[in-house]
């Protein structure tokens, strides 16, 4: 029987090894908009983070992320252009309220826009469109005689005037009248609608004495988003 105090060092048995405690599992969270999901893992977690699949995974989140709705820009805005020819009652000389008359003929071009443009143009020499009041009838008739005091006509040509006088003696003043006001206007489109103000109107002014017809072409633009 060997003594204590030999210096041989004895195997171990089977039941004298104590076999170290397994290492506890790690945890990994991953947090996606506030939402923490947890999963148990080994230890050998730093394997799986070089893995292939975890890759993919994670590409393929990133591109849903990237191409999610609220991402994606948005359609670009449309822009419509039509135009529209159509012709004024006959009338002689006055200044003339057209409103109703223009949004009856321009109102299926103009509903559908967000924003838009209405461009109105007079095809003739003799007569005028402008913006202005639209409740008082008396403007309408102060306006047409302030322009005759302003242009006169020159009957008979007896105060030499004017020189051009094919068509009478309210010819020329016609002329001139139509270049002071203006042959065209434009009235910008909100919300389906023209956007005039409060107490604006379209008017179409005459300046030939006898009735004539006129012809309008309205040119709209906009947007429909």
């Amino acid at each position: 029987m060997p003594s204590l105090c030999d210096n041989k060092v004895l195997p171990l048995s089977r039941y004298d090894v104590q076999a170290s405690p397994p290492a506890p599992p790690q945890h990994a969270s991953l947090d996606i908009n506030n939402q923490t999901a947890t999963a148990r893992i080994g230890p050998n977690f730093q394997q799986h983070l070089t893995s292939p699949l975890l890759f993919s995974l994670l590409a393929f989140l990133l591109t849903y992320l990237y191409f999610s709705p609220a991402h994606l820009p948005r359609p670009a805005t449309m822009t419509t252009w039509s135009q529209k020819t159509f012709t004024l009652p006959a009338r002689s000389r006055g200044s003339y309220l057209i409103t109703n008359e223009i949004q009856t003929h321009l109102a299926p071009l103009i509903s559908p826009l967000k924003i838009g443009l209405v461009h109105l143009f007079i095809q003739h020499t003799s007569c005028a469109l402008s913006l202005n009041e639209n409740w008082d009838s008396d403007v309408q008739a102060d306006m047409s005689d302030a322009l005759e005091r302003i242009v006169p006509y020159d009957k008979g040509g007896r105060q030499g005037l004017y020189r051009h006088s094919a068509e009478g003696d309210d010819d020329m003043p016609a002329h001139v009248k139509s270049s002071l006001v203006g042959a065209s206007v434009s009235i910008p489109v909100r919300e389906g609608k023209m956007a005039l103000g409060t107490w604006q109107g379209i008017w179409y002014l005459e300046f030939r004495r006898a009735k004539h017809t006129r012809t309008v072409v309205a040119t709209v633009q906009g947007t429909t988003e």
